[in-house]
């Protein structure tokens, strides 16, 4: 990807244009320029001015890398953490990041992980009574015995004929 044109060379080929008179085409073949960036350089001149060209498009760097991205790697492997708790670790080596730079390196190098299924059953209580088989009939036991406020269900509505 090509480098974005300089200031100076932005304002010389709008004056060849202007002050001089030159066609665009003729402007873009002395410059080097495609005819549509002389076209489009006319009228966004004056914001040029003020702050230079703008982004060229690439990709920042990361900035988790070299001596930092290993030890984040090691760190990770060790034991549990939190993402709070690995940009406090690297701002204490020396390394200032946001909460998204440190969750972007777990999940592009994929050392993130998740509670297991099997932790997950442990926890939850069975669907079905004590003594049957799993799968039984579970709606008698989703019955109300008595009914609440929230659940009782309201009067019945009355049509007009």
């Amino acid at each position: 990807m090509a480098k974005p044109y300089s200031v100076d060379l932005r304002e010389r080929a709008v004056a060849a244009v202007l002050g001089r008179g030159l066609s665009r085409h003729q402007a873009a073949a002395q410059f080097g320029f495609g005819v549509s960036t002389v076209v489009k350089m006319g009228p966004a001149l004056p914001r040029h001015r003020q702050r230079g060209p703008g982004a060229d498009g690439r990709a920042k760097p990361k900035a988790i890398a070299g001596e930092h991205h290993a030890f984040l790697a090691r760190r990770i492997r060790e034991g549990a953490f939190t993402l709070r708790g690995l940009v406090a670790e690297l701002a204490e080596r020396g390394l200032k990041v946001d909460y998204r730079s440190v969750w972007n390196f777990v999940h592009s190098e994929k050392l993130s992980f998740k509670k297991s299924r099997r932790r997950q059953r442990a926890r939850s209580p069975p669907t079905w009574r004590d003594g049957e088989a799993s799968g039984s009939r579970v709606r008698g036991g989703l019955r109300l015995s008595a009914w609440f406020s929230s659940t009782r269900p309201g009067r019945r509505p009355t049509w007009p004929r």
